[in-house]
């Protein structure tokens, strides 16, 4: 069984914080061109087909201001975005701020799928070559994960989204779940998929198989492994590395030098004796049918003195990478922690820039999936320039405080300065 040592939590010391005075704002604006939002709206149909007060690309523009500015009211917001949409070419001399009325009917023609278009257009993984823990040897280190966004308690959304429930009681509000894809290094989210509160994970996660490319090593938690969305996964030609229950069975096929193991996940509805059967030509050195197993490596260790963990409590994880010579044990074990940087990326959409405990704004099933798509954009903006930032400087992009950048943005805008909120 190999092990690794504990896993350290990167440190931040007390100047740090001053990395992101590198941040050089004026470039945020080409992570989301004019002419992008233009080539979206009109192959989602939303361009306008006469002369308004709110054109879609303002529009486009307010919804991701909305998601910078929550405490604020629409026009409060439209009052802050208008010195950057002026300096930017993109307001006219004329027009005045409309009203809150004006707005929600602009967002309500947008709709979501532009907001969609634009993520699934300019979303795309960011980390260089030499960004720092972007990186299991050759390939980009990927994770899936999970959260919950509370939505305003209107019918509408209520039927389509529903409520969780703690025994006899409902939720307060109702809910969306939402699954990214991200990169660890950057924290960049370049694949989502939404959908009602008790909706599978493993069902969202079919929403963004088009966002896996060959080159990814893709890490999961253990409630995620399925025996075909593993297949599902590995067709996109990404690499895997998922942690799995205890339960799942796991043969060993072959030992290998590192301490891991070669074994076959086979189908479950294989079992007993044509399992044992599989499994036996498969030490014979035959070849694996995909529709009855896949053959993994299989990475056994534990975490000394674990917070929050029982001691000694065994970590099994099966990767489609099954040379140890491209990835040790080790590595592989080092390379699933940092996993954990989305959590991290989770709680910057959902506590810093949305805030602690906030419900989203929107009042209807297709405007709570615009303003989702908006919160992923602004967020992925947000982090592009922040990993480009620390490239330039050789730095982890951890070591820069996402929340002291979102400050700078923030103030930036209301300073009407010249990039795109």
């Amino acid at each position: 069984m190999a092990r690794v040592g504990q896993v350290k939590a990167r440190g931040v010391d007390s100047g740090s914080a001053r990395l992101t005075d590198r941040v050089s704002l004026g470039v945020l604006a080409e992570v989301f061109p004019r002419d992008v939002i233009e080539d979206v709206l009109t192959e989602t149909g939303r361009r306008e087909r006469r002369s308004r007060l709110l054109p879609a690309h303002v529009v486009v523009r307010f919804c991701q201001a909305m998601c910078l500015f929550f405490d604020d009211d629409y026009e409060e917001v439209m009052h802050k975005l208008v010195g950057s949409l002026r300096s930017m070419g993109s307001w006219r001399g004329e027009w005045n701020v409309p009203s809150t009325s004006a707005i929600t009917q602009a967002r309500q023609r947008l709709g979501f799928e532009p907001l969609r278009g634009l993520f699934e257009r300019t979303a795309v993984p960011v980390a260089g070559p030499g960004t720092k823990g972007a990186w299991c040897g050759s390939r980009r280190l990927m994770a899936v994960d999970g959260f919950m966004l509370d939505v305003p308690d209107s019918e509408e959304n209520s039927v389509e989204f529903g409520r969780r429930n703690s025994g006899t009681r409902d939720g307060a509000f109702p809910q969306v779940r939402v699954l990214v894809l991200a990169e660890c290094g950057s924290h960049a989210v370049v694949g989502a998929s939404m959908g009602p509160c008790k909706t599978d994970e493993r069902a969202l996660a079919r929403g963004f198989l088009s966002r896996l490319e060959e080159g990814m090593l893709v890490t999961a938690d253990r409630n995620f492994y399925s025996f075909d969305l593993w297949a599902e996964f590995r067709d996109s030609g990404a690499d895997l590395l998922w942690r799995v229950n205890s339960n799942l069975q796991l043969p060993v096929v072959e030992w290998l030098p590192d301490g891991s193991f070669l074994s076959i996940a086979c189908d479950p509805d294989i079992k007993g004796r044509k399992r044992d059967d599989l499994v036996g030509r498969v030490r014979d050195g035959c070849s694996v049918d995909p529709d009855e197993g896949h053959l993994v490596r299989v990475v056994e260790y534990d975490v000394p003195d674990r917070v929050g963990s029982a001691s000694g409590e065994i970590i099994c994880l099966v990767t489609s990478v099954l040379d140890p010579v491209e990835a040790t044990a080790e590595e592989l074990a080092a390379a699933y922690h940092e996993r954990w940087e989305c959590e991290t990326l989770i709680d910057e959409i959902k506590t810093h820039q949305r805030g602690p405990a906030r419900v989203l704004r929107s009042r209807s099933p297709d405007m709570v999936r615009q303003e989702i798509w908006a919160l992923l954009l602004t967020h992925y903006g947000i982090r592009n320039l922040m990993c480009r930032a620390a490239d330039e400087i050789g730095e982890d992009p951890d070591r820069l405080s996402f929340m002291r950048t979102l400050r700078i943005i923030r103030r930036h805008i209301t300073a009407q300065a010249d990039f795109s909120p």
